[in-house]
């Protein structure tokens, strides 16, 4: 392999793909996380404490656990897997569809948590002035407490989508190391040292080394609270 050239077709691929699952991931739990956050932080349910574990279980449980799991459920056997193969989608185990739900259910965390942080500093004083004002629960939700939780958006948006970019060892379990399907920068990087290509390993080694500095910079300089004390 010729040492010059920074990056083979495969390690483009990679590249390509990585990208493509941290955007659409990151999308994703845009949606999904918003309400949960937003449930989190208003409501005083006995059921808070347990829903925020669940949440918080990718921070605390090895990759291997959850893709371990998440096999077992995406399987012949497993609900997930029943459900996808009575609507004619097939298996996920393997493929781009089931890296991506495993993308989005290892980086709930990183998502949810930065957006209810936000919600609950907000307070409820701006909700309360803004139904005074005639204000519609919808009105209140998008005009006041979406433009204020815009930092914990943030933060949710980098963290989600840089946590996803250097996942390794469920989308190793549940992707598999399919090149241009499931084999992204983190695998590619793996299958370099095996093959003692340290100089690419280098490459893709340093460039995500960068990603993860420029992450960590761009929170804490645009962050209100970080950075510019």
């Amino acid at each position: 392999m010729n040492s010059t050239v920074p990056f083979d077709a495969a390690d483009l691929q990679a590249i390509f793909l990585t990208l493509k699952l941290a955007t659409l991931t990151t999308l994703i739990l845009l949606i999904v996380g918003t309400p949960i956050a937003w449930w989190l932080a208003r409501t005083r349910s006995w059921w808070k404490g347990p829903v925020a574990a669940v949440v918080a279980l990718p921070i605390v449980l090895p990759p291997t656990v959850i893709g371990f799991y998440l096999l077992v459920l995406m399987g012949p056997q497993g609900p997930i897997g029943a459900m996808t193969q009575a609507l004619h989608l097939g298996m996920l185990p393997f493929t781009f569809g089931g890296l991506v739900l495993a993308s989005v259910l290892y980086a709930l965390p990183f998502v949810v948590q930065p957006i209810q942080n936000a919600f609950e500093a907000m307070g409820d004083r701006p909700l309360e002035v803004a139904a005074t004002l005639g204000a519609s629960p919808l009105d209140r939700f998008f005009t006041v407490a979406l433009p204020l939780a815009r930092p914990g958006y943030l933060s949710a948006t980098v963290m989600g989508f840089a946590h996803t970019v250097g996942e390794f060892g469920i989308v190793l379990m549940i992707g598999g190391n399919i090149p241009g399907h499931t084999r992204v920068i983190s695998v590619q990087i793996y299958d370099h040292v095996e093959a003692l290509e340290y100089t690419q390993a280098h490459w893709l080694s340093g460039g995500m080394l960068g990603f993860a500095f420029l992450v960590l910079l761009l929170l804490y300089v645009l962050h209100p609270s970080g950075g510019r004390r």
